[in-house]
C-alpha cells in the first residue's frame, strides 16, 4: 500500500495558514511544532493533521508564491477529498474564506478551489459515485498524453 503521508509546506505566516487549516479540518490537531534551521535560517515549524496524514508548515517563506495563472514550475495545487463539500465551504467562509475558482461541471463529482493564505491553491472534492470509471470520468480526449 502507497498513500501521501503528509505535505511540507513553506509559508511566511503560521497562524493564517493554520487559520484555513483548521476551518477545513476541524478534527485535525497540532500534532507537533518546535524551532529548527534550514540552510542557515532559523523557522518555527510545526505538524497539522491527524494520525495518518498531516501538513507541515515552516514560517521561513520569503516573497511570494508562484503566480496560481501562469505557467512557472512548481506547485498547480493539491486536493482533498470530503464527503460534505457544503459543509467545507460553510466552515472555510465563516473563518472568513471563500471560493477562489468553481471546478468543472461533473455528473459524478462537486469540486471546487481555495487559496489558502500562503498562495497555495487547495481542491475540494466530493465524490457522487464510489465508481471509479465516474468518478475519474474527464472531458479530456484521450491520446493527448
Amino acid at each position: 500500500m502507497l498513500y501521501l503521508e503528509h505535505m511540507n509546506l513553506v509559508v511566511s505566516d503560521l497562524a493564517a495558514s493554520l487559520s484555513f487549516y483548521r476551518a477545513a479540518f476541524p478534527h485535525w490537531r497540532i500534532r507537533d511544532s518546535g524551532d529548527g534551521l534550514w540552510s542557515g535560517q532559523t523557522r518555527k515549524w510545526l505538524h497539522f493533521g491527524d494520525d495518518y496524514q498531516y501538513l507541515v508548515f515552516n514560517d521561513d517563506g520569503d516573497g511570494e508564491n508562484r503566480d496560481l495563472a501562469g505557467h512557472t514550475p512548481g506547485l498547480a495545487h493539491f486536493a482533498f477529498v470530503t464527503s460534505n463539500i457544503d459543509a467545507v465551504v460553510e466552515r472555510l467562509a465563516a473563518a472568513g474564506f471563500s471560493v477562489a475558482k468553481q471546478g468543472a461541471d461533473e455528473p459524478y463529482r462537486k469540486n471546487l478551489y481555495f487559496v489558502d493564505p500562503a498562495g497555495f491553491e487547495v481542491e475540494f472534492v466530493e465524490y457522487l459515485s464510489d465508481l471509479p470509471e465516474q468518478r475519474n470520468l474527464s472531458s479530456t480526449p484521450q491520446g493527448l498524453l
